[in-house]
Formats: C-alpha cells, structure tokens, sequence
C-alpha cells in the first residue's frame, strides 16, 4: 500500500484516538533538513472558514526551530503497531539522532517542500497561518494544567495551520 492524496474536507478522523492513543508526528523542514517529534497535543477543526490543524511545541524542542523558520508542517499518523517510532521520535533529539533514519522512514515532501513519512496511515500538511506562546496569565482552570508546567511555566507555542492537502494509505 502506499498513501494517496484525498479529500481532506471529507475526514473523519478520530482525534482523540489519532493524536492520543496512536502514534501522531509533528514534522517541520524542507529537502534541505528537517526533523520530527512525537506529538500527543493536536486539534483538528475550524477556523476563518478554513480546515486547521493546531499543534504544540516548546522552544526548547529542536522541531521548535524547523517550525519557526519554515512556512509549513505535516502530522503523520504511525500506525499504531509502531510504538517504537513514537517511543524514539519522543525521547531523543534531532540535535543527536536522525530520527528518520534510525525508525526506518522513509521521507516524502508535500506542499512547501513539508516532509511526511510514507510509512504513515494519515497525513496532513499544513500551511502555517498562526503561532502564539501559550501563556499563564490566561488560564482560567489551572487544575489539568498544573501537571504540565506547575509554577516554572516552560509553556508552549501553538501553530495552527490551514490544512491544505492530505494522504492516506488506501
């Protein structure tokens, strides 16, 4: 099987399950370098009459500079019998490991130059539109947040991007 462009205006994904319970990857880059991190944040709807997609990266992540500098990002759904990518993809560094390399994807690029993985059961690439630090002077219920960022804060940046084409495996 091998993915192929579809409808994403027909999807009907189950996000709790895609970026939860599977294995959800966050990818920012062009052929020039790129990297990947797992990802258990992620929203799926939308916003200015567009389908978005919104993800979450601390500045301290090596991704977090990939999104930054580039005008698009991707989110490959693993399968969920590959619970090493996610495992790898999440606990090491790009700065060290090509985390492509070492989980065996294989690399393909989308709209922007966006790379995805093949090896992928969904993808979406995604045209940034929107970033904004999260913030603590806005919470308004710190109970489910205070075991993400206590009092230190560490918090994140929050992308959200204009679905622009997706993939499936079919």
């Amino acid at each position: 099987m091998s993915l192929q462009p579809i409808d994403f205006m027909t999807l009907t994904p189950d996000v709790f399950s895609d970026f939860v319970t599977k294995n959800a990857l966050l990818t920012a880059g062009d052929k020039t370098g790129c990297n990947t991190m797992t990802i258990g944040w992620g929203q799926l709807g939308s916003i200015w009459n567009v389908p978005v997609c919104t993800v979450y990266v601390r500045p301290e992540r090596y991704t977090y500079a990939f999104m930054e500098k580039r005008g698009y990002f991707t989110v490959s759904i693993i399968p969920s019998d590959r619970r090493d990518i996610a495992r790898i993809c999440g606990s090491k560094s790009g700065r060290e490991v090509d985390k492509a390399a070492q989980c065996g994807l294989t690399v393909a690029y989308g709209e922007g130059d966006a790379p995805y993985f093949e090896e992928a059961e969904l993808v979406l690439v995604c045209k940034k539109l929107y970033a904004q630090d999260l913030a603590g002077s806005f919470v308004t219920d710190a109970g489910p947040i205070d075991k993400f960022y206590g009092k230190a804060g560490n918090w994140h940046r929050m992308y959200i991007g204009q679905v622009v084409a997706a993939y499936a495996n079919q």
